[in-house]
């Protein structure tokens, strides 16, 4: 028996013929609509929304494979009430995603765009003892919002540069604390010590627009701000504001609120490392992502439990 199955078509590529046995696989571009049909599987990407109008048009429906870690393209609530199981891609693109952090930090530490801009546009005249002086992190303090599987890998490798580790996150870490002398602290206390901080949290009704121009105004001058998580966690106007009035001493941001726009006040702001959502862009990283995916559906068409369910 072959399972009509819809995958993105950008995943295409990432993907091996042995992974589709059994499957009769429909590839599905970015700009097109879902539509009606009798699909009993998606795969598809974090930049398609998957509601309840969509769901009531695949009666047939039995799972929503996410090809990424989040899933707040999908109503979950909806995809429960038609009892249509709901999976992600955690865990594999954890150091993918760390190590591109960790290159937003080092790169607005060291303002290193700025770097490159001024040797490339021929304004380089030589050495100066005051020449785009950036940030050392020895001795600096290193904020985690949210200390989950990336979080922590951010602040495990933080630990070769000599950095203090907090973080912020609804409970604590212990072996996290233990194995880097990480301090649990509240969000206030967060924005009021770190000299770098780290977004790292998903996106709820509680966390979505956090950073904003009150909690702005609340970190410490010359603060470098990093976003590798979800873009609506920062109001980007406010940021823009901040980093245009000098308050911020940088911001790196691979995520933003309504991709792929990005807003044209922070796009033009200075000090900025703007990132078009590489956070997991690897080979291994990406092949993985897509595997897990294509799996989770097999799983479930076989009768068995999905690998990785999402849960509410």
């Amino acid at each position: 028996m072959s399972y009509p199955v819809l995958i993105a078509a950008e995943l295409k590529g990432l993907l091996e013929p042995d992974q589709f046995a059994g499957l009769d696989v429909t590839w599905l571009p970015t700009d097109h609509p879902i539509g009606k049909g009798d699909w009993v599987a998606i795969v598809p990407l974090l930049s398609r929304w998957v509601g309840g109008t969509e769901l009531k048009h695949l009666p047939k429906l039995r799972i929503v494979a996410n090809c990424a870690v989040g899933y707040d393209n999908v109503d979950v609530v909806a995809a429960e009430m038609r009892q249509v199981i709901v999976t992600n891609t955690p865990d594999v693109l954890t150091d993918a995603t760390a190590d591109l952090t960790w290159t937003l930090i080092l790169v607005c530490a060291r303002r290193i765009v700025e770097a490159i801009d001024l040797l490339r546009g021929g304004q380089w005249t030589g050495w100066h003892p005051e020449q785009l002086l950036g940030l050392e992190l020895r001795g600096r303090t290193l904020g985690l919002f949210g200390a989950g599987r990336i979080g922590q890998a951010v602040g495990r490798r933080a630990l070769p540069f000599g950095l203090r580790i907090i973080y912020a996150a609804r409970t604590p870490k212990p072996e996290f604390e233990r194995d880097t002398g990480a301090m649990r602290v509240d969000w206030t206390r967060l924005l009021a010590e770190s000299d770098i901080l780290s977004l790292h949290a998903p996106s709820t009704p509680e966390t979505k627009g956090l950073v904003n121009r009150e909690t702005l105004a609340q970190m410490k001058p010359g603060a470098v701000l990093i976003n590798t998580a979800r873009g609506d966690l920062i109001r980007e106007e406010a940021l823009a504001i901040a980093l245009e009035q000098g308050r911020l001493g940088a911001a790196g941001l691979d995520v933003y609120a309504d991709e792929p726009a990005i807003h044209a006040r922070l796009r033009a702001a200075p000090r900025t490392v703007l990132l078009p959502h590489i956070g997991s862009a690897t080979h291994d990283t990406r092949r993985k992502m897509a595997a897990i995916a294509v799996a989770n559906v097999q799983a479930v068409l076989k009768g068995e439990p999905p690998l990785t369910p999402v849960f509410r």
